[in-house]
């Protein structure tokens, strides 16, 4: 009996332990956990997630979103220290309204040398504001006194006067969650749809109560007086109060133990989009002694009300700005094509981009013209404005970018960024982006290739435009090798790179020395660059052709007396990047892309081939991918043609094992080594 009461006292002061999440209570227990018990290889976990939404009102201010968090967060090791940055967004426009971030508290809490838990309080200069744009703001915090195994813990406050909107629920993040508990309470008046996010659900539990708000306001009473001193008008001021009733509706999600969807995860245009989660719509209105009214949404009616906003349609008509240069831009052009290009040109290199995102115009597009800086919006709606003047059929396309995620529901803020597009009187579609300097027709940047993007044409309509790349990005490599007595190997290498290949590589090499592009291959390739020239960096309308002189003793592997060689040389794939044994979500290549590789080995004196692999051709299902690999011997050379395609940007969850499969026999390939022998 007494080892029964005693084994329940342990089970309830377990049940305590595992129930007790009010703040400033973090145990030892917690404190001493070495590694997340149902995920080992988790940096950090979050103990508690908590966020309670309301609305509340007062005579002042009338009502408001208050959105209160509790975060206690377990940092397992040095890499889970970055989970320890907070970044709280929020709303604060130049002008109008803005939300407020308030009730800051946090403490980083760790055993010492003697057991005991430390605790340290943040301070006020570990807060800082950050203006992201001219409407959005970040309140960053850094948490003190970091150490492996560190429990932290923080509160605060988010309350907004946009009543209309309540920010999404996340249930799923890059870590682990051990308990989730969420609650949004919203006034009858309101009526919200809830729609699931990404593959992780929790079930919602729905119950409603009856409240009541005080409503209290100033009145004023006026009365005049006539008498044989003329006129007079006396006021009298009064407070009065009174009580409405209404019905609150309250939406509550727990959950625990929630399995993380990491960051790592290859070919993922957002990870966020497929993290668990909830969107609350605003759909319709029941005021008091009002008619209900019900908002159908559509992405006609969402396409509709930005092209007539102020900035952005009304930025569109301005023309006056560029009336005297746009002659200029276009003498001597005849054909619509020579117009396009001339214009898309001339705007590239007259407007930078100030790196802001956006569908509207920031300070409007005679101030960008003016000061040649301006965000997405001021330069896109800028070139479209100049195509339409120039008797061209063009119109503003809104994209999602792929940091901003998939726009599932008709929403304005589903957009945050604007391309053109031109229709050529052959009905040929030509999309540009003059934000990005490396870019051309039809080839679009990587953060604008998010699937489908709005087009809206100047009587308002608006339909869906394909911004994924029809053309594949491709990549060719030729290399020829002599090997050397001392077994070093002695080549040359020529790539091209065409499309968006090529406009990846100028973005991410043209504005490094030529040094530090050497440098960074050596490192990347294992190899010794001899002599480098690079040919079309500049030349927007041709593929980037890069040739190497290089050398290096690390390619060619002698043991007893043989020789062995991966006839892919520094090409070769080691690693599948394919590891989950299930992926519910599309692997996403941003294009259609391929590479061919071909590769000569000239056979040193003194040896001959003993074996080569064996040729492989093998394909995806429905036509979506191909790997073919082939190595011959010809006249005194060990000739490779590798080809590795896809035909498709997307490849949806379904065919996931097959692409797991397929890439798991590439590899295995690619790693196989030519043997030779001395003769």
């Amino acid at each position: 009996m007494k080892k029964l009461v005693l084994a329940l006292l342990l089970m309830s002061q377990f049940i305590n332990f595992a129930q007790n999440y009010k703040f400033g209570k973090v145990s030892k227990e917690e404190l001493q956990e070495a590694f997340y018990p149902k995920d080992s290889t988790a940096d950090a976990a979050y103990i508690y997630k908590s966020r309670q939404t309301y609305y509340d009102h007062s005579n002042n201010s009338g009502f408001e979103i208050i959105n209160k968090f509790h975060v206690r967060l377990k940092i397992y090791n040095k890499e889970g220290f970055k989970y320890a940055n907070f970044e709280i967004p929020f709303y604060k426009p130049e002008k109008g309204k803005s939300e407020k971030v308030t009730s800051i508290k946090a403490y980083t809490y760790s055993l010492n040398s003697k057991g005991k838990i430390d605790k340290t309080k943040l301070s006020n200069k570990n807060i800082f504001d950050e203006t992201i744009s001219k409407f959005r703001h970040l309140k960053k915090i850094t948490m003190p006194n970091l150490k492996e195994g560190s429990v932290i813990e923080i509160i605060y406050k988010v309350t907004s006067p946009y009543t209309n909107y309540i920010d999404d629920l996340q249930f799923q993040y890059s870590i682990p969650v051990k308990k989730l508990d969420y609650s949004v309470e919203t006034p009858e008046w309101l009526i919200f749809s809830k729609k699931i996010k990404g593959y992780y659900m929790v079930n919602a539990k729905e119950t409603k109560r009856n409240g009541s708000i005080n409503l209290r306001r100033k009145e004023r009473e006026t009365r005049k007086t006539t008498g044989s001193n003329g006129g007079w008008t006396t006021t009298n001021s009064s407070w009065s109060s009174s009580k409405l009733d209404l019905v609150f509706h309250k939406t509550e999600y727990q959950a625990e133990n929630i399995p993380a969807l990491k960051d790592n995860e290859p070919f993922v245009s957002n990870i966020k989009n497929y993290r668990g989660g909830v969107k609350f719509e605003l759909v319709g209105t029941r005021y008091p002694n009002t008619l209900a009214e019900t908002f159908s949404n559509s992405w006609e009616s969402v396409s509709k009300e930005i092209y007539k906003a102020s900035n952005f349609g009304g930025e569109l008509d301005k023309k006056s700005y560029y009336k005297e240069v746009l002659p200029k831009i276009l003498e001597g052009k005849n054909t619509e094509v020579e117009k396009v290009l001339a214009i898309y040109q001339y705007v590239k290199e007259r407007i930078k981009w100030n790196n802001y995102n956006g569908i509207f115009s920031n300070d409007g597009v005679k101030k960008a013209f003016k000061e040649r800086t301006g965000n997405v919006a001021d330069i896109n709606l800028m070139l479209t404005s100049m195509l339409r003047s120039s008797n061209l059929k063009a119109d503003p396309v809104l994209v999602s970018t792929r940091a901003n995620g998939i726009p599932f529901s008709p929403t304005i803020d589903g957009f945050n960024y604007v391309i053109s597009l031109v229709e050529l009187t052959t009905g040929q579609i030509i999309l540009l982006d003059a934000t990005e300097p490396y870019s051309s027709p039809n080839i679009l940047p990587k953060r604008a290739l998010n699937w489908n993007g709005r087009r809206i044409s100047a009587n308002g309509l608006s339909s869906w435009v394909q911004l994924t790349a029809t053309n594949s990005a491709v990549q060719e490599n030729n290399i020829m090798i002599d090997v050397s007595e001392d077994l070093t190997v002695k080549g040359l290498a020529r790539t091209k790179f065409f499309k968006l290949d090529a406009l990846t590589y100028r973005k991410n090499n043209n504005h490094l020395t030529e040094e530090s592009v050497v440098t960074n291959l050596e490192d990347r390739l294992h190899i010794e660059v001899e002599d480098f020239k690079i040919l079309n960096d500049k030349i927007l309308g041709k593929p980037v052709i890069r040739n190497l002189k290089f050398s290096s003793e690390d390619l060619i592997e002698g043991i007893n007396g043989k020789l062995y060689i991966e006839p892919m040389l520094f090409l070769s794939q080691h690693n599948n990047p394919f590891k989950l044994e299930e992926r519910k979500f599309p692997v996403d290549f941003t294009t259609p892309w391929s590479v061919k590789n071909i590769i000569s080995i000239k056979i040193p004196k003194g040896y001959k081939v003993e074996s080569i692999p064996e040729a492989l051709a093998i394909g995806m299902p429905d036509g979506l991918g191909v790997f073919k690999f082939n190595t011959t011997i010809k006249a005194g050379k060990i000739n490779t043609v590798c080809v590795l395609k896809f035909n498709s940007a997307i490849i949806a969850p379904q065919y996931y094992s097959y692409l797991k499969d397929f890439y798991s026999k590439l590899v295995q390939k690619e790693s196989e080594k030519v043997v030779l022998v001395k003769i």
